[in-house]
């Protein structure tokens, strides 16, 4: 499957985007998706997941309540709504997907347990 984000851009802090991962080559149902996150000279961050089961969604307690993870089945695509923005969040934000199923909040937030990568979009927040 390939992955392809969109959607950032610069925002003053309070601000909102809305970040899109469109899927193609296989139905976004099959996965479980994931937000990254990764800002100059740190280490790639998890954001948010929604498992492919369609009920379970997991967020980094930095995020929580400021982000939210959704997907349309039917676009084929998986978003992030970004509200209350802060500079902190300023970074290259990246989709990724799993195939396992059923592997919780430890196993999605783990970079190396995803199976595909889109390319990131970058985020920049300014205060």
């Amino acid at each position: 499957v390939q992955l392809q984000a969109s959607g950032g851009g610069l925002v003053q802090a309070g601000g909102s985007l809305r970040l899109s991962c469109a899927a193609s080559g296989r139905t976004f149902s099959d996965y479980a998706v994931a937000w990254f996150r990764q800002a100059p000279g740190k280490e790639r961050e998890f954001v948010a997941a929604d498992a492919w089961n369609g009920g379970d969604t997991y967020y980094t307690v930095s995020v929580k309540g400021r982000f939210t993870i959704s997907r349309d089945n039917a676009k084929n695509t998986v978003s992030l709504q970004m509200n209350s923005l802060k500079p902190e969040d300023t970074a290259t934000y990246y989709c990724a997907a799993s195939r396992r199923s059923l592997g919780g909040a430890h196993y999605y937030s783990t970079p190396t347990h995803m199976d595909y990568w889109g390319k990131g979009t970058q985020v920049t927040v300014s205060s």
